[in-house]
């Protein structure tokens, strides 16, 4: 047997290539929507991908079991979702009738040449969730080694609960996940200590709260240190402490839900956006394509094509790209060329397909020169900010971190809109006073200030962020 992870440090997002040594055959556990790449680490193994599996529908990045199963793969799939949460593709093949599938109830079984996978059914985090149990019967185990563990058990937590109501929409869902979660959780104290626990994610996703960055755990460890299930002693208990305290789901992640469930779009190939001149970027920014300028706060807020949306090619990129253009956008990089293909991967895993040229920051200079006067962004420091908000008028304060930072402290009289969901936040904005917007050290409100500018409002970086305004001795309310 023969087990590699891949890790996408983006979304902090882990699939589970597994393959029989003795067959050459593999299968892909929980694979992004760029299957290229999981083919070719086959292959530079000997092994050859001929299924697909995932432990549930996805809320943070597109699944690319349907990609594989138009090439040719099985697809492993949950039968445990219920009418809402079943999937919807099966029957969809672009060259007509269904995909080659099989549905799993809990308990069913299969093989990849001399590997049996047993498919557990552990909802809570969602209705179709299962787990995987892993058994090399060709290295004559009968016990299993490991379990692929989804969004069901992380390092250090378990998967929220919360996700259905408060990003998919279904209102008064939670608290009955919760509960469904609680005994599910009951299912670890039939396993052994020794199993080892491969987790669909890491420290940085949003699909918990505290996720440990290690990449993976044992079920022993997790039973005695992991503070979820040390909570799950009562259910009411553990009701509490699970729902208490979820990061704001990036707002992209409802559109994630129902795309993975009735089916991503096939993609076939990677989008390969065109080099463009200088003339080319100067008409496409006047044809309404969105610029997802790639560059540096400093370079961008100095000067940028005006309604550019700024995302640094960091860990928060296809998040927010996610969260700040749409599906239908025609989208446009300004990143160097050695960075595209990065950025592409990036945008198709979270459904930005429409990716139609690339500019670097010397053409992008060019076609500012040409169109004038360049649209700017503004940072103001706390030094100036504190006596501004003494002497009036006052401007709108946005705090753009999560919930719980807020709470610990912020401006006094701030807003807090987490800056994933800023743009369904809009009406409470106003457009006739500016907008200081702060993070905690600056990057998240310059992404933030960014966007607000392209929708019309007067938007303003606190430079150093609360950090700094802490720092600086300035009031804090709590």
């Amino acid at each position: 047997m023969l087990l590699r992870t891949i890790y996408d440090d983006q979304l902090a997002q882990a699939a589970y290539l597994i393959g029989c040594q003795r067959t050459g055959e593999a299968i892909i556990f929980d694979p992004q929507r760029d299957v290229d790449r999981y083919a070719d680490a086959a292959r530079k193994d000997g092994l050859r991908l001929v299924a697909a599996a995932e432990t549930h529908i996805h809320a943070d990045f597109l699944s690319g079991v349907r990609e594989l199963a138009e090439q040719g793969a099985k697809a492993y799939l949950s039968a445990e979702g219920g009418p809402d949460w079943s999937y919807r593709w099966l029957d969809k093949k672009s060259s007509g009738g269904p995909y080659d599938h099989e549905l799993l109830c809990d308990g069913d079984t299969f093989r990849i040449g001399q590997i049996e996978f047993r498919a557990i059914h552990t909802p809570g985090h969602t209705p179709e969730h299962v787990c995987y149990l892993v058994t090399d019967r060709g290295g004559g185990a009968t016990e299993p080694m490991g379990l692929i563990s989804g969004d069901f058990i992380f390092v250090g937590d378990v998967g929220r609960p919360d996700l259905l109501e408060t990003a998919a929409g279904q209102a008064g869902t939670k608290e009955e996940s919760a509960r469904r979660l609680f005994e599910s959780l009951h299912r670890i104290t039939e396993l052994p200590d020794f199993l080892q626990v491969w987790p669909g994610h890491g420290a940085g996703s949003a699909c918990g709260k505290a996720l440990g960055a290690i990449p993976q755990s044992t079920v022993g460890y997790e039973r005695r240190f992991n503070p979820a299930l040390r909570a799950a002693t009562g259910e009411r208990a553990f009701v509490d402490f699970i729902l208490e305290g979820q990061p704001a789901p990036p707002a992209y992640f409802a559109r994630m839900k129902h795309e993975n469930r009735d089916g991503p779009a096939v993609l076939g190939k990677l989008p390969a956006p065109a080099a463009l001149s200088a003339a080319d970027l100067a008409a496409l920014h006047a044809d309404r394509a969105v610029i997802i300028d790639t560059r540096t706060w400093k370079e961008f807020k100095a000067g940028h094509l005006p309604g550019s949306i700024y995302l640094p090619l960091d860990n928060m990129f296809p998040t927010l790209a996610a969260s700040y253009a749409s599906p239908s956008d025609r989208i446009i990089l300004i990143t160097p060329p050695e960075r595209v293909n990065d950025a592409v991967r990036s945008l198709v895993r979270v459904g930005i397909d429409r990716i139609t040229g690339h500019a670097p920051a010397q053409v992008l200079a060019e076609a500012l020169a040409r169109a004038g006067t360049p649209e700017t962004s503004q940072d103001i420091a706390v030094s100036e900010l504190r006596p501004r908000l003494a002497s009036g008028p006052a401007p709108f304060l946005l705090d753009v971190r999560g919930p719980g930072e807020f709470a610990a402290g912020h401006l006094k009289g701030a807003v807090n809109i987490p800056h994933t969901r800023i743009t369904e936040h809009l009406n409470q904005l106003p457009k006739d006073r500016e907008i200081i917007v702060n993070c905690k050290s600056g990057g998240r409100s310059s992404r933030a200030v960014a966007l607000l500018q392209r929708r019309g409002y007067r938007a303003i970086n606190v430079a150093g962020g609360f950090m700094a305004w802490e720092e600086a001795g300035g009031p804090v309310e709590r």
